[in-house]
């Protein structure tokens, strides 16, 4: 490097770590935004409302929710990515803020985000009509082996949890199953309620009220471990699935450049709410998993969940039409 460019890049750098240190030390002074990529009212709003109610009370600062849902959560994520470093502007991130780039078109990079905590998951789980044959989702894979065109598989769109899980099912087990997209997953549910298709899988807090009421059947959890609310379904792995691990889960992203003092603050006030007892009380019985943890335990979950996601990408072929 020229001596004199060496310099100013010396210079710079000067000057820029004693600004960081003081935004770090005021902050936040107004106002914060949590980003949600989807409409109100679902697993991911739900989860970054908690963790919004939570990171106020312990940062002394209001932190506002705004749903800015659209193209499967590419319009809310590109805002955050383009969003000033500030520490004023997060991303209530979901697996799309990993797969998007593998599957669509995105206006942003992936290292324009950076992973901040765990906010805590809903485990996918495998539904069929409550008339169905199946039981177990052994039953449901082998039926499918057995049938000439496979059983019908319902998805809220390309990218989402359930194709993902359709994909696992077809290249790591064998299963031959023909998917049905539709544009959410509550015409996906509908779908199988009316006997329309054959399976599909959904988020916990989705599915929940449809078997407690005896509406659908549940074959498996397809996360790492049963539900709190619904301990009696098995995981997948539990049934000789161990690859099938997948979840409907939420965390918080930031732009790049946020100040690591801020992304240390912010992380410790995400891991507090969640580990709260009211926000377990809250969020448990209906069937979500408050998680909470360190920056690095959720940098290692992304990288893990691109590792995972990216193999079904590649293996199935999986693109935006």
């Amino acid at each position: 490097m020229n001596p004199h460019r060496r310099l100013l890049v010396a210079a710079s750098a000067t000057l820029i770590l004693p600004r960081a240190r003081a935004q770090a030390e005021t902050w936040p002074n107004r106002p914060i935004r949590f980003i949600v990529p989807f409409t109100a009212g679902g697993a991911n709003d739900l989860m970054g409302r908690a963790a919004a109610e939570g990171v106020t009370r312990a940062l002394g600062q209001q932190v506002i929710v705004e749903n800015k849902p659209g193209s499967g959560t590419v319009l809310g994520t590109e805002y955050v990515a383009r969003a000033p470093a500030d520490g004023y502007t997060w991303l209530v991130s979901s697996a799309g803020v990993v797969s998007n780039s593998m599957i669509r078109k995105v206006g942003y990079k992936d290292e324009q985000l950076v992973p901040v905590a765990m906010i805590g998951l809903a485990p996918s789980v495998v539904v069929v009509p409550a008339n169905s044959p199946y039981r177990t989702l052994k039953d449901l894979v082998d039926a499918s082996r057995k049938s000439p065109q496979g059983l019908h598989w319902s998805t809220a769109g390309t990218g989402s949890t359930p194709h993902f899980v359709q994909g696992l099912l077809e290249t790591r087990y064998g299963a031959k199953l023909d998917l049905v997209p539709y544009k959410s997953g509550a015409e996906s549910i509908t779908s199988v309620l009316a006997g329309q298709v054959d399976a599909t899988s959904e988020a916990s807090i989705v599915v929940l009220p449809y078997l407690r009421s005896g509406r659908l059947r549940a074959l498996a959890d397809t996360w790492s471990a049963r539900i709190s609310a619904y301990p009696e379904l098995s995981t997948a792995a539990e049934q000789g699935f161990p690859e099938i691990q997948i979840a409907h889960w939420a965390g918080l992203h930031a732009p790049a450049g946020v100040p690591p003092a801020i992304l240390d603050r912010m992380a410790a006030a995400i891991d507090a709410a969640m580990k709260g007892e009211a926000t377990q009380q809250r969020l448990k019985p209906m069937g979500i998993e408050p998680i909470g943890g360190t920056r690095a335990a959720f940098a290692r979950f992304i990288d893990e969940e691109r590792a995972r996601l990216g193999s079904v990408v590649k293996a199935t072929g999986m693109k935006d039409e």
